[in-house]
């Protein structure tokens, strides 16, 4: 009897044995089938490490971008705008991590945890996606960069909708220079492979003020009646934070007009290290944001460990800051949405082999950024600065508000140009659309990166303005 009893135990342990490894495998199988399917030894996807084998993707009104004949990627019939929407549409190889080609692989595939990637082959194609951005846009901006590396971005702060994404430095994706990139000891190809507007992240110079600002109306009651005296420099614990100019007596809405660092460096002192901190906090610094399949790079901004001449730097930008471009333009996007931030997409619809809707991008809210009187006296200020600083004459019949940014950068030898920054938007009620430029080692925000920001515009107003 006792036999029979142990032969039993042994049976049932055996059972639960195949039962926990049955268990073990669904489980690895659930979360890596979709990894295994689209390894690049798959022969019915990719050919010598290429994609070969997915559906078509178009811009937002159906341009093609990339599309699959006779067994080749193939890509938009225009140089430039080959060239201007590499990062966005990614290369076949994959080296571009946030590109659609790589962050949307399984998509374009048509693959499913049921069927993997059958339907390809049943079909001979995979799924199509509409992207949010513009094609001839994307090419503006990138031509507007000129021989500059950097990023551009536009979003219509209403919906959310990406309407352009560009990189710089890029390539011609039909026809990769790749002998040029692997021995490339100019620089000239630089982070080719980065998604500058998702993955980079910069020292954000000025443009940062306007989250000073933000803070000031928020924390200090009487920032409105102040003034500040600027001699050029402002001394604080046997350092000083200095300026570009000597801007005498200036009030608030003037120092962000003027940009004037002793102005910033005061009233970031009287915020103090955890005001000026919850600030960037609840704007999403230190935070993770992604848009779609796409992770951005993180903002980052802690002056917890900060002396007083550190946080009187980091009210103007500087310290150890840095910012992420798509970030900066959900911020500036929010203030003239009047403090509502919507989340940004850059897929507009896919489509599946039989033709179906299988997705089809929504309005979504994002984060309340700033309160409705905080959004609307830097509405008022960012206005002021195009207005009777940079003057409406940059930016010709577009209503534009905004700040630029110079900010000093470190290098080796020291000789570093600042990048050149721009962030804003059209205060036109048709054109509700935000804009961010970089220009990496441009120099001065307003002679370098608001002339890209104005041609980047004014293909904007062209494209969707009804005035």
């Amino acid at each position: 009897m006792k036999t029979i009893s142990r032969r039993a135990w042994i049976l049932y342990a055996l059972v639960l044995a195949f039962l926990a490894g049955l268990c073990i495998l669904f489980y690895t199988f659930f979360t890596n089938a979709d990894s295994w399917a689209m390894k690049k030894a798959n022969r019915h996807l990719y050919s010598g490490s290429t994609l070969t084998a997915a559906g078509a993707i178009t811009d937002e009104t159906g341009a093609i971008l990339a599309d699959t004949a006779d067994g080749q990627r193939v890509y938009n019939e225009d140089k430039t705008v080959r060239t201007a929407t590499l990062h966005v549409v990614g290369d076949a190889e994959g080296y571009i991590a946030t590109g659609v080609q790589t962050s949307y692989k399984d998509t374009l595939t048509g693959y499913n945890f049921a069927d993997g990637i059958y339907d390809i082959k049943k079909y001979g194609k995979g799924n199509d996606i509409q992207l949010s951005v513009n094609a001839e846009l994307c090419a503006e901006a990138y031509e507007a960069l000129g021989k500059n590396k950097g990023t551009v971005g536009v979003i219509n702060y209403k919906t959310g909708k990406l309407v352009c994404v560009v990189s710089k430095p890029s390539f011609d994706i039909q026809n990769k220079p790749t002998e040029n990139i692997n021995n490339d000891k100019t620089g000239a190809y630089d982070g080719v492979y980065l998604n500058r507007f998702f993955s980079g992240v910069y020292t954000p110079g000025s443009t940062f003020k306007v989250i000073t600002a933000a803070s000031a109306i928020d924390n200090i009651a009487d920032i409105d009646s102040q003034t500040f005296k600027c001699k050029g420099s402002y001394p604080i614990d046997g350092g000083s934070v200095k300026c570009l100019d000597t801007h005498g007596t200036v009030s608030f809405e003037r120092a962000l007009n003027v940009s004037c660092n002793s102005a910033f460096a005061q009233i970031a002192l009287q915020l103090g290290k955890e005001n000026l901190q919850a600030t960037a906090d609840s704007l999403g610094f230190n935070q993770s944001y992604s848009v779609g399949n796409i992770r951005l790079a993180k903002s980052s901004f802690d002056v917890t460990a900060a002396s007083q001449l550190d946080l009187g730097w980091a009210g103007v930008g500087q310290y150890t800051t840095l910012v992420n471009p798509c970030h900066m333009l959900m911020i500036t996007g929010a203030i003239a949405n009047g403090g509502q931030a919507v989340n940004p997409y850059l897929v507009e619809k896919i489509t599946t082999q039989t033709g179906k809707t299988a997705f089809e991008a929504e309005v979504t809210a994002g984060q309340q950024m700033f309160s409705a009187n905080t959004a609307q006296k830097l509405q008022e200020m960012l206005r002021s600065n195009v207005k009777n600083y940079y003057g409406d004459g940059k930016f010709k019949n577009l209503e534009m508000c905004g700040k630029t940014g110079t900010a000093e950068v470190s290098s080796e030898d020291g000789g570093a140009k600042p990048h050149a920054w721009f962030i804003g938007y059209s205060a036109r009620e048709d054109l509700p659309f935000a804009i961010v430029v970089v220009v990496e080692n441009g120099g001065g925000g307003s002679s370098v990166a608001i002339p890209v920001a104005n041609k980047t515009m004014q293909k904007v107003a062209d494209l969707y303005g009804t005035k």
